[in-house]
């Protein structure tokens, strides 16, 4: 896959207190979203974040990014998320960005060029669904492709949607693009059915990606140690194939769990019923799910923190201490930490019998924590907000740092950031300024 040349949109720095948007779409700081000092030049890092993505999938996660960042109580670890809310894209970084990027098209390719990728066109469906509010036409494009990839894309043997349009294949990127999408749609559609879709999508990529592990000597990528159990291969199909257990594939199959997991812990109570009912799910097979998806969430998160570390940073293959740390999958991970111990946290009532104890808690923040300490020193975050070194986002292979500014990485550091920033302002024991 080659890399298309980076749209460099210039970012407008206007003083705190305001946000102002110019056009096209520049999201600017404002005292409310970025009120803390991370340690480095998070205004630098998103500037970044915005201008340098050029495929279908980057657009999406920046959006999500953005939407998390400045409109953080309608996100879906926000207090209000459902029903989904009517937000003018003048007045949303997240939505103007989108608006900008989504090209409406003929699904697969209905939200953007996925380049024979299923997911990927999906990413941008949350912000395609928001958009629906004020733009029926966007509403019916996020209708469009939520049914192409739920009725028409090809899946594996166990029933996983493809990550490819033209053969089987899974992706755990696939992850992160399109269940949660599912989940968002299901909820603003009022269908259960689609929402347990998108939690079933996510623990059957975990029934096939999830490392196979050996007590005796292992050779990554080709076999993995045991203190890998729990953790992620990264492509399994008949055209791609990695094996080894990638750091960032690793974070997209976490970080799209945990935002499938608040989709269902905060959908309204409306579309759960004590025995299930035609388009309702049943309460019993919630709560079975929540538990499902953390028990998903932390098997990831505690084999990363069991990984071999290199210089504070997770290594770009967890398990090959050959590989350098890297600053992408490390920033990913680490946001996941910070939303699951706060969602345990601040509304244990929601996950039931699966929330955190407070040690787990303070374990989960004590490592994400030091994840964002590491950003700060060795020059990690460079003068322009370069997060560095990061692995090359269309070459997970390449052994050469990436340190050009890879477009998903800036994102998942904001993504590190606005997690971080709802920790503390939920007061979350260990998160601190």
């Amino acid at each position: 896959m080659s890399r298309l040349s980076a749209i460099r949109l210039a970012l407008t720095i206007l003083p705190f207190g305001s946000l102002v948007l110019t056009s096209p779409a520049r999201p600017t700081p404002s005292s409310d979203a970025m009120p803390f000092s991370p340690g480095f030049d998070i205004h630098a890092v998103l500037s970044l974040a915005t201008s340098l993505p050029s495929h279908s999938w980057e657009y999406g996660t920046a959006s999500e990014a953005l939407l998390e960042l400045f409109d953080a109580s309608h996100a879906v670890y926000g207090a209000q998320p459902f029903p989904v809310p009517t937000l003018s894209p003048q007045n949303s970084p997240s939505l103007a960005y989108a608006k900008e990027k989504i090209v409406i098209g003929v699904p697969p390719n209905g939200l953007s060029d996925g380049d024979g990728a299923v997911g990927d066109p999906a990413s941008l469906g949350v912000s395609a669904v928001l958009l629906g509010k004020t733009d029926e036409t966007f509403a019916q494009a996020a209708k469009a492709e939520a049914e192409w990839v739920l009725e028409q894309a090809p899946r594996w043997w166990n029933g996983a949607i493809s990550h490819r349009v033209q053969y089987a294949e899974l992706w755990a990127d696939f992850v992160y693009m399109a269940p949660p999408f599912l989940a968002y749609y299901g909820v603003a559609t009022n269908n259960a059915s689609v929402l347990q879709t998108a939690v079933e999508q996510c623990l059957l990529y975990r029934q096939i990606l999830i490392a196979n592990t050996t007590v005796s000597s292992a050779s990554p990528p080709a076999t993995h140690p045991t203190p890998a159990s729990g953790l992620w291969t990264h492509i399994l199909g008949p055209v791609n194939f990695d094996p080894g257990l990638w750091s960032t594939g690793n974070a997209w199959a976490a970080a799209g769990t945990m935002r499938v997991l608040a989709t269902l812990v905060k959908a309204p109570s409306s579309l759960f019923k004590s025995e299930g009912s035609g388009t309702l799910a049943s309460t019993t097979w919630k709560i079975q799910a929540t538990a499902s998806l953390v028990r998903s969430i932390r098997e990831i998160l505690d084999g990363a923190i069991r990984a071999p570390a290199d210089g504070g940073l997770l290594r770009n293959y967890l398990d090959d201490t050959t590989w350098f740390g890297e600053t992408s999958g490390s920033a990913l991970l680490a946001s996941v930490a910070y939303r699951l111990a706060t969602l345990s946290s601040s509304h244990s009532s929601l996950l039931g019998s699966a929330s955190l104890s407070k040690a787990e808690v303070q374990d989960y923040v004590a490592w994400a924590e030091r994840i964002r300490a590491t950003f700060g020193t060795d020059s990690h975050i460079t003068t322009n907000g370069t997060a560095t070194p990061a692995v090359n986002p269309l070459g997970w292979g390449d052994r050469a740092p990436y340190t050009a500014g890879s477009p998903e990485g800036q994102n998942f550091v904001v993504l590190m950031y606005a997690a971080w920033r709802d920790c503390v302002r939920a007061g979350v024991k260990g998160c601190k300024v």
